[in-house]
């Protein structure tokens, strides 16, 4: 073999191995893809995965599927040409790592705040599906974090909702937060909590916490402080681990206010759909609208709720004319309207996306 001729193979290689590793490095963006989809009306192999307690249910039939996304996993990475090949794919998307795994936060928070939000949204959707209904549901402030090293640390638990403060009985987190600035830093607060089913009295020493807009200390114990509230029942749903998030919540609330009126409310139909949902029945924007709508397209879904604000996305789904139908929904009220109108009619005059 020449010189050239061996200059020329070990460039090759050489090219090829740089090749190789250039494809094989990680790099920030992870890829999403349609995920499967959940009955919440469903009965499991465990019991039905909506049990509600504390006030008369009844029997309905079709499906209120609630969507989802396979995203990579916070310890997974991806290379440039899984990126490529997602980037290719009518069905997949790819988005920067950051705005799905913030860098502040570890795998495992990540993955807490996404069962957080999950288990809150629950609750939401049964305030949003009493309050349809003409239920009072009132307000109380839960513990949603504990700050590391905090007055609170050891003393209060994520899940603890705090119903007075010095025995002044507070209905909204406004009020809460009001009550202990109304303390002077290093003065010892009184709270009566509710654990569980307990109701429990602790004690925490305020400390002093910078206001970003005035500069000043004011009191505070360590706490995020976030909103719960007085359900008249108890709402269980039981889900396969893995699904997280809030995006479930107009489902949930549907499938509640199913349960709790006579008749079906989707008249036997397949009905898919997506949005976080508020106390107040407003329905919201969430991501991967085009590959939750491809999901609920492969379970056999007819019917698909799309959030009005993601309706523009949606109509960038990769299916075709025909497949599904997507409803656009502002909030819950609309929603219950239009699954109405098509119960009695597959074809009736609904909001839509197209």
């Amino acid at each position: 073999m020449t010189r050239r001729s061996t200059t020329v193979t070990a460039a090759a290689v050489l090219l090829v191995v740089v090749t190789a590793v250039a494809v094989l490095l990680p790099v920030p963006y992870v890829t999403m893809r349609p995920g499967p989809t959940r009955d919440v009306l469903a009965m499991g192999s465990g019991g039905a995965v909506l049990d509600i307690e504390g006030r008369k249910t009844y029997p309905t039939d079709g499906s209120l599927r609630l969507t989802t996304v396979s995203v990579t996993s916070p310890d997974d990475s991806i290379g440039i040409a899984e990126a490529v090949q997602a980037w290719i794919s009518p069905d997949e998307a790819v988005i920067p790592r950051d705005a799905v795994y913030p860098p502040s936060k570890s795998a495992e928070e990540s993955e807490q705040e996404s069962a957080i939000q999950m288990a809150g949204s629950q609750e939401v959707a049964a305030a949003a599906a009493l309050r349809l209904l003409g239920d009072e549901v009132p307000e109380r402030t839960a513990v949603l974090a504990v700050t590391k090293g905090a007055p609170a640390d050891g003393v209060l638990e994520v899940g603890d909702v705090i119903v007075a403060v010095d025995n002044n009985p507070t209905s909204t987190t406004a009020e809460t937060v009001a009550a202990i600035r109304d303390r002077s830093v290093g003065d010892d607060v009184r709270l009566r909590i509710r654990r569980g089913d307990d109701d429990e009295q602790v004690t925490v020493t305020t400390t002093g916490l910078q206001n970003p807009q005035t500069g000043q200390r004011v009191p505070a114990v360590g706490i995020t402080p976030g909103v719960s509230y007085d359900l008249p029942i108890t709402v269980e749903i039981t889900l396969p681990g893995g699904i997280g998030g809030p995006s479930a919540g107009t489902i949930f609330a549907l499938a509640i206010y199913d349960a709790l009126t006579p008749g079906s409310l989707t008249g036997g139909a397949s009905v898919a759909g997506t949005g976080e949902v508020s106390a107040d029945g407003a329905v919201g924007a969430i991501g991967g609208i085009q590959q939750k709508i491809v999901g609920a397209v492969d379970a056999g879904a007819e019917v698909f709720l799309v959030p009005a604000p993601n309706c523009a996305e949606a109509a960038g789904a990769d299916i075709d004319p025909g497949d599904i139908r997507l409803v656009r929904v502002q909030d819950l009220g609309a929603a219950v309207d239009a699954l109405e109108t098509l119960a009695d009619d597959p074809n009736g005059k609904v909001a839509t996306c197209e």
